[in-house]
């Protein structure tokens, strides 16, 4: 890609992660991400061909600190990848940071693991949030240790675990707020308690 192409397309990136991030990833269209780049159809389509591969490109580009140029993140995501960008955007959302891609991160990874899991659909919205969150960390944490990168033997009660922990760490980050470092210190002890080195 020539350097005016790079410079479009991460463009695109950065106006279609705005748009992500305040619209979660079910509720974003072509359209939307056209309008908010202000480009034609037909120029997002030289980039894109779909929603999806324009979040990928976002998550990429986030994972790797705002580089969207870079490649890093590859297209199939390991699962520590995964969990990697997980955790990051539960930092932010902890910390309350703006413009997080949370929702759409939860969204996106929905969508991958409903194909293969089943959830009950129930009147408790946190809950049912709360339930979405356990069962993408589940088949990931699942997923992860079949694939020998993450070590645990109870991937639904470690999944259970840690939404505790990061529902927690979302209370106390309100009222009296907790440092960045102590976040990262806690997101670590998480991390630590899986990833096999």
């Amino acid at each position: 890609m020539g350097e005016k192409s790079e410079q479009k397309r991460s463009h695109i990136i950065d106006c279609a992660r705005a748009v992500f991030a305040a619209k979660g990833f079910r509720a974003v269209t072509m359209k939307d991400i056209v309008e908010a780049c202000q480009i034609s159809r037909g120029g997002l389509y030289l980039y894109f061909t779909a929603i999806e591969e324009i979040f990928l490109a976002v998550a990429r580009a986030d994972h790797d600190g705002g580089d969207s140029g870079s490649d890093s993140l590859p297209t199939e995501a390991t699962p520590t990848d995964i969990l990697a960008l997980f955790m990051k955007e539960q930092k932010k959302e902890i910390l309350r940071k703006k413009d997080s891609l949370a929702v759409a991160v939860y969204e996106y990874y929905f969508a991958q693991y409903m194909a293969r899991a089943k959830v009950a659909k129930k009147d408790n919205i946190p809950k049912r949030q709360f339930e979405t969150g356990v069962l993408i960390l589940e088949n990931l944490i699942g997923e992860g240790h079949a694939a020998g990168e993450f070590f645990c033997e109870d991937a639904r009660g470690a999944a259970s675990n840690i939404m505790y922990a990061l529902e927690g760490l979302k209370i106390m980050a309100r009222p009296g707020g907790l440092s960045e470092a102590a976040v990262d210190r806690e997101l670590l002890y998480i991390l630590q308690g899986l990833v096999v080195e």
